[in-house]
């Protein structure tokens, strides 16, 4: 890599991605000058660009040498920091690589920046952008690396010059993680995932385990989880949960309900939420620590999920407020007042309508696991509504290697739309479509169907008019659908 002292200059291939662009920021605010390439304008490239970064959108060789000549960019004193989405055989790729920059992947700088400060770092399956950005708001002001946009800060990364920690959300996609150096890291599950890369369940495993050898302070983990930690001397292993379930729901990994026995702790866990209470649209509960009980923490976005969230959250800024020995009244009046004035993540179980009619939540959900928790938090919190899914595929070989397990969790809707799958970086695979997700159950066309993107406001709208109760609709994926939610917003507000 180019000495840390001879760079100048950092251009970022695929700017505009929620974690790439969440770096650009951080560097440029550190005073280096910074630019990047992306595909297509976005929402986010265009903040980057109103903010004096500048950004190119032409896979040409005669466009970025003249922008490089324009702002002194330089194989000598210039990193260029890359995403996977960015095909090698690009023109820039080839371009950069023939004039001899050093090109990194992302998670290889953002591992320096983790050696550089104490890191909060979240891994696992589901929920790190969620938990993650809670771990930032409680511990605000500190340095973040979001991987969403904070409804509370409106952007993907916080910064303080002055804060000895850094909150990272650490992605196990390509072994990404293993570049990272966790101070405190806390792992929500290890439901396999990214079985292009990894080949087997086994082997996706083994690689959170391995993660965990990178941990110099203290692991937080789920109760549960099918990962046997390997952590170095001195590294504690804290667990955390959920007890006492109103709902009555077996936990997975023992078969039966984690419950309190005189008031002693069973199932081996230190951090939990019990005493759950919800009414009218609020969830409360109790947060229990090795040391205390804080009572009546209130959820900013009352979703389930996020009890679970909330709890690997504050177990991390517990562990900090410990080690900075912070006046331990201060802190729970902190707490509770962050945890009620968190506002969510965008794109991570936002409502944008509710009336009696039709509530609208849109989630980023694309495993089927994480849509199977959106669903069942729906059931919870919409008990009496008929539930409409809409669901994107992301990838080929997700659709592919999942595929009996999106039918399973999609048969629990009421109604499906599938839309067509969201390549990304893939190229089709023959055979693997949104339509093979329904071959089970083809002859119930009416209760799930393949509609394109252009089709899809309309068959909303039909549905909701026909439906005799009330609805939710919910539009879950990581691909393209997010541009869908102004429209259907607008849609279901002006119907209903």
């Amino acid at each position: 890599m180019i000495s840390s002292k001879d760079i100048q200059n950092f251009f970022f291939l695929g700017i505009g991605g929620i974690g790439m662009s969440a770096l650009a920021r951080y560097f440029y605010r550190h005073g280096y000058a910074v630019c990047g390439y992306d595909r297509t304008p976005s929402a986010l490239t265009k903040e980057l660009e109103a903010e004096g970064i500048p950004v190119t959108y032409e896979d040409d060789p005669a466009v970025f040498s003249s922008l490089f000549s324009a702002i002194g960019i330089q194989p000598d004193s210039t990193l260029v920091v890359r995403t996977p989405a960015v095909p090698e055989d690009s023109a820039i790729y080839t371009y950069l690589r023939e004039h001899g920059y050093d090109i990194r992947k992302r998670a290889e700088v953002l591992g320096i920046v983790t050696q550089q400060k104490k890191a909060l770092c979240v891994a696992g399956t589901h929920g790190k952008t969620t938990t993650s950005t809670m771990i930032a708001h409680l511990m605000k002001p500190v340095n973040a690396f979001l991987g969403g946009i904070s409804m509370n800060y409106h952007t993907n990364m916080l910064m303080d010059k002055d804060s000895e920690y850094v909150v990272v959300e650490a992605d196990e996609y390509d072994r990404s993680f293993h570049h990272l150096r966790p101070y405190i890291s806390v792992v929500t599950a290890v439901d396999a995932d990214h079985l292009d890369i990894y080949g087997t369940e086994e082997a996706y495993r083994e690689a959170f385990a391995y993660y965990t050898e990178l941990i110099t302070g203290a692991l937080v983990m789920k109760h549960g989880i099918a990962l046997k930690p390997r952590l170095q001397p001195g590294v504690k292993c804290y667990k955390y949960g959920v007890l006492n379930d109103p709902y009555g729901e077996a936990d997975r990994s023992t078969g039966g309900r984690l419950e309190m026995v005189n008031d002693q702790l069973v199932n081996g866990l230190d951090f939990y939420a019990e005493n759950i209470r919800v009414s009218e649209g609020r969830i409360v509960f109790d947060f229990h620590t090795p040391e205390g009980v804080i009572r009546d923490i209130e959820l900013g976005v009352p979703v389930w999920v996020n009890i679970e969230n909330a709890v690997a959250a504050m177990s991390v800024a517990w562990l900090v407020n410990k080690e900075k020995d912070i006046h331990y009244s201060l802190f729970i009046n902190h707490l509770k007042e962050a945890m009620a004035s968190f506002k969510g993540v965008q794109r991570r179980f936002n409502i944008h309508v509710n009336t009696p009619k039709v509530a609208y939540i849109d989630d980023y959900a694309h495993h089927p696991e994480e849509i199977a928790t959106a669903i069942d938090s729906i059931r919870k919190v919409f008990p009496a509504r008929r539930l409409i899914g809409v669901f994107q595929p992301h990838l080929y070989t997700r659709t592919r290697d999942f595929a009996d397990g999106f039918r399973k969790v999609l048969a629990t809707l009421d109604e499906c739309i599938l839309l067509p799958i969201y390549p990304a970086r893939e190229k089709p695979i023959p055979g693997v479509t949104s339509e093979m997700l329904m071959e089970r159950t083809k002859e119930e066309n009416e209760r799930m169907k393949v509609v394109q993107k252009s089709e899809l406001v309309e068959e909303l709208k039909r549905r909701v008019a026909a439906s005799q109760e009330p609805v939710v609709v919910l539009t879950v994926g990581a691909g393209d659908i997010d541009r869908m939610v102004e429209p259907l917003t607008e849609a279901l507000e002006i119907d209903n």
